[in-house]
């Protein structure tokens, strides 16, 4: 049986082993799509439904006009497109186009079938344990970005940590 502690650092070396290779892929599709990463980080942001403009910015961390410029650039390249929502005609809201969707899921398509094929031999109970595990971490993640920010945001611009 492993020890504990020895296991415990595994599973740490091996998410960030995981992060890396993913930023990597990222890194490499954005070069292939010709986007940079704040452009691709929002069409993610994007494959899970059309989204307002503001709630893009916040997700995103991205002021107004900043969302403003990201959209008007993803726009003129037809990855997205802004329409208004049915259900309340006065708000905007920003989807993938069917070309956008196509152009994403020929390059994230393999690796998601990829995945799957390695998901396929846990038991549900695993699955529900991995399911688990990542929400969890993700919100951890969420929290320490929440403070980082905070701080950064007290601290203002002169006494910012050097990036």
């Amino acid at each position: 049986m492993e020890d504990r502690q020895a296991l415990i650092e595994a599973v740490g070396r091996a998410t960030q082993s995981y992060q890396r290779a993913t930023d990597g892929y990222d890194d490499l599709v954005g070069r292939v799509l010709g986007l940079n990463p704040t452009d691709l980080r929002c069409l993610d942001w994007l494959t899970e439904g059309p989204m307002s403009a503001g709630e893009l910015g916040v997700a995103s961390g991205l002021s107004s006009a900043a969302t403003t410029t990201l959209l008007d650039r993803l726009e003129r390249r037809g990855f997205v497109r802004r329409e208004r929502d049915a259900a309340d005609r006065r708000r905007i809201l920003v989807g993938l186009t069917p070309e956008g969707a196509e152009r994403i899921a020929s390059l994230y398509g393999p690796l998601a079938v990829d995945g799957g094929r390695l998901l396929a031999r846990f038991t549900n109970e695993q699955l529900a344990m991995l399911r688990d595990f990542l929400a969890e971490a993700t919100a951890a993640v969420d929290r320490r970005r929440e403070e980082l920010n905070s701080s950064v945001v007290e601290a203002g611009p002169t006494d910012r940590p050097a990036t």
